[in-house]
């Protein structure tokens, strides 16, 4: 349980009431006084509880959420965020990861469609530029959740239409014949736009995880063109790492 006093902050510090507030909070989940999944008070009930200003209590709290230490749901509240950790080597649709961990997937749906390839996609995709994609854009929740915003393109000639998809990608694959067995991914480190803050009820630069994807079947062709921007505060990306075998003979 969350305990704060007044006399925990110190006004004669240089350090700003708001930034003592965050490193209070922060000691308390490192130390386990307050646990994964726990809701914080309200805004009002800490401004009145500890003495200070909503504003100062807000700033405090957006400094974690930033952090990633912290998540909101709106209309719920303000909870210590749990981490998700996600296999880096693991070629998984987001719908089969999300049921593996007991939750429930779902998908809010930004774009649904078929048309010529960009440049970009015709590249990645080996299609040449008159050849269809169908592009599905979404943001992908777990109970609810939002968790990633995903854009992918797929070849037309794979998918009869764009409608075939209402749940998992690789399901849909899968029934044609067609799933992905091998994919090179890309990770880099980003903070949010405020459309993906939006989008992802988070602060606009909170962390984000942007990751590019290029799936194939096992002969060599491209299957799919994946972007994603993953919540920061919610995954870990986990990679398996050994040492290289000694060559031969030395």
């Amino acid at each position: 349980m969350l305990t704060i006093a007044r006399r925990m902050l110190d006004e004669a510090s240089p350090t700003p009431l708001y930034l003592q507030l965050a490193e209070i909070i922060r000691a308390q989940i490192r130390e386990g006084a307050i646990a994964t999944g726990d809701a914080l008070p309200s805004e009002r009930e800490l401004s009145e509880s500890v003495g200070i200003s909503r504003v100062t209590v807000r700033k405090g709290i957006e400094t974690l959420l930033r952090e990633g230490l912290l998540s909101r749901k709106h209309g719920s509240g303000t909870y210590i965020a749990p981490r998700i950790e996600q296999p880096g080597a693991l070629l998984a649709g987001f719908t089969t990861d999300m049921v593996n961990r007991g939750q429930k997937p779902g998908s809010i749906w930004i774009e649904k469609t078929t048309s010529l390839p960009t440049p970009e996609e015709a590249l990645a995709l080996a299609l040449s530029l008159d050849q269809l994609v169908h592009r599905f854009a979404r943001v992908r929740t777990a109970d609810d959740e939002p968790l990633a915003i995903e854009r992918a393109s797929v070849p037309a000639h794979l998918l009869m239409s764009a409608s075939e998809v209402t749940g998992s990608l690789y399901a849909a694959l899968n029934l044609r014949g067609v799933r992905p067995v091998r994919g090179l991914q890309r990770l880099q480190a980003s903070l949010a736009t405020a459309a993906e803050a939006r989008l992802l009820s988070i602060p606009v630069g909170a962390a984000i995880l942007r990751i590019e994807r290029r799936a194939f079947l096992a002969d060599g062709t491209p299957v799919e063109f994946t972007r994603s921007a993953y919540r920061g505060d919610r995954y870990d990306f986990v990679t398996e790492v050994r040492e290289p075998r000694a060559e031969a003979g030395k």
